[in-house]
């Protein structure tokens, strides 16, 4: 037998409903925050991503899919969702309409990582990009959308946690303090850490080794180095979502693990889904657009792991609602009681009413217990004396329940 590939899951009809549920949600709530629809390609030129995720991140390193094609050419499975949304903004020309653009995507990702709980080698994002302001208002804006998903799926027990990285010169100061504190400690951080210290210091205090952990927590704080543009910046996304009655946190400790992040960077966390507690996170990112070719365009977004919603949905004991659940489930004892099963069958699903029937050739019994399983709602027999009569025996089957209803009162009956 051929399995699954590690770190893939297969969704099962059983439990599609409940991803359609959330990819609904997530299409509706950004509608109303006036986004679009994008749908970029499962694969990108490498470069990319090496561009815009930046070559010293785990990602490029350690996590991409790269291959060669058939041409020579280097080809990525896309990590990430925002890096391919802002090459379709510079290459189909967007970047020259009306701004800002308001952008929402639901797409596969691929990353090799070790699988663990909320972790997969191939998972799903919901993500958002907003490409064109820069002010601290559509900060907030994007924020509030993310807050605004998380509660209509459900999910109220998580906290915000918010902070500013400043922009690339503020940060220039901020990087060297950190290299100065860093390297009086560097025996004690971990192998990958000690090559990040020149190349990327900053993903150093995103490190989840616990000896970095325990040196980092008195490294500078980096809202100590920040501008003033870039301090008035954030004290209006605060202000904002002051104002928006969302509650958060500042985390001075939050960086993100993408190279192109700059000021307001943001993360909703769980402490129902294991290690893994991080259930959406972003932020601002001002230079990704120049960096693959376009014009100094800012942009901020955030991107929500679609299977972690839904083991968080569990762990919580959130039931979702299963449209798909069958209204009506004939039982038909006969070929001429097939028929008539088969017809009003159809003028149900005509009107939109979930209705099935037996294509098994089963006993009334086996129908009972197949109709049961499948969680159907009513179960209808039809025999000779239903024909004749023109009216069937509708059992409720959640208490047993029954009423006489006329073939053609059955639609207005349900």
């Amino acid at each position: 037998m051929i399995s699954v590939p590690k770190g893939t899951k297969d969704v099962l009809p059983q439990d599609s409903y409940k991803w359609q549920f959330i990819e609904r949600t997530a299409a509706r709530v950004a509608k109303t925050f006036g986004a679009s629809e994008i749908r970029t390609p499962t694969f990108e030129h490498t470069e990319v991503f090496l561009r815009g995720v930046g070559e010293t991140t785990d990602i490029v390193n350690k996590e991409m899919y790269t291959f060669l094609d058939k041409g020579g050419r280097s080809i990525t499975l896309k990590p990430e969702g925002t890096a391919g949304v802002a090459r379709a903004f510079v290459d189909n020309g967007l970047i020259n309409g009306v701004l800002p653009g308001k952008i929402y995507y639901i797409t596969q990702c691929f990353r090799y990582e070790r699988p663990q709980a909320g972790r997969l080698r191939e998972f799903h994002q919901f993500g958002v990009e907003f490409l064109g302001a820069s002010n601290a208002n559509i900060d907030a804006e994007v924020i509030m959308l993310a807050s605004t998903f998380l509660k209509e799926v459900g999910i109220n027990n998580v906290s915000l946690y918010i902070n500013s990285i400043g922009c690339k010169n503020c940060r220039k100061k901020y990087q060297q303090a950190l290299i100065e504190y860093l390297g009086k400690n560097i025996d004690a951080l971990c192998p990958l850490c000690k090559d990040r210290l020149e190349k990327n210091p900053l993903r150093i205090l995103d490190c989840k080794n616990e000896d970095c952990k325990k040196i980092t927590a008195n490294a500078p704080k980096i809202l100590d180095y920040i501008c003033d543009e870039c301090s008035e910046h954030f004290e209006k996304v605060k202000k904002l979502l002051t104002v928006a009655k969302v509650p958060f946190k500042v985390d001075a400790g939050i960086v993100r693990g993408l190279d192109y992040y700059t000021r307001t960077v943001f993360e909703f966390v769980s402490d129902n889904i294991g290690a893994q507690g991080t259930v959406c996170g972003g932020g601002r990112y001002d230079g990704l657009i120049a960096q693959l070719g376009g014009n100094d365009v800012p942009g901020i977004g955030f991107a929500v792991g679609i299977e972690r919603i839904l083991m968080l949905l569990e762990n919580t004991g959130v039931q979702i609602p299963n449209p798909n659940k069958v209204k009506v489930y004939f039982a038909p004892m006969g070929e001429e009681a097939e028929e008539v099963a088969f017809k009003l069958c159809t003028a149900l699903r005509e009107k939109g009413i979930v209705a099935d029937f037996d294509h098994m050739n089963r006993g009334i019994k086996s129908q009972f217990k197949y109709a049961d399983k499948i969680g159907a709602e009513y179960v209808a027999v039809i025999g000779s004396d239903e024909i004749a009569s023109g009216t069937l025996k509708l059992k409720r089957m959640a208490d047993g329940q029954e009423s006489m209803v006329p073939f053609d009162s059955l639609i207005e009956r349900l």
